[in-house]
């Protein structure tokens, strides 16, 4: 009789820098992706794109590069992350009122752009393929992102 282990899997918790919706959860279950590889998406794209949602941003990485006889890298299928900023509130920093926060923020001990922010993880998807490139995200986003992660 041949028994086949299944794959476990470990639902990601949600922490001070990243929030998991069910629906991620869903997915990433549903293609056999760990949190740990979701997040290696977030950090280091190979291609950020404007999320289908309002406000989402859309990263890529290839499952596995292949290199030709030219040196061209190719893949045959990629990995596809979307997440949204999410604004941390005042009580969850710790700050009770306006202006103990402006004493904090114009202090030389400044709390950091990604200090106050969270990236919640929306969805996580394999494409079978190379997919087009669409809307990529513009240079000034793209530098407040790479602030953040």
């Amino acid at each position: 009789m041949l028994f086949v282990k299944a794959m476990q899997f470990k639902i990601p918790r949600d922490n001070d820098k990243y929030q998991w919706t069910a629906h991620s959860v869903m997915k990433m279950r549903q293609y056999g992706l760990s949190a740990q590889r979701i997040l290696r998406v977030v950090r280091a794209p190979h291609r950020k794109e404007e999320g289908i949602v309002k406000k989402t941003v859309a990263v890529m990485q290839p499952v596995s590069f292949k290199t030709d006889k030219e040196g061209k890298r190719t893949w045959g299928s990629e990995i596809w992350v979307m997440y949204q900023l999410k604004r941390i509130k005042n009580k969850e920093l710790g700050i009770k009122d306006n202006n103990s926060k402006k004493n904090i923020l114009n202090s030389q001990f400044s709390i950091l752009n990604s200090a106050s922010q969270k990236i919640r993880i929306i969805s996580a998807w394999k494409y079978p393929g190379v997919s087009p490139k669409n809307n990529p995200v513009p240079e000034d986003i793209l530098r407040e992102l790479e602030d953040i992660v």
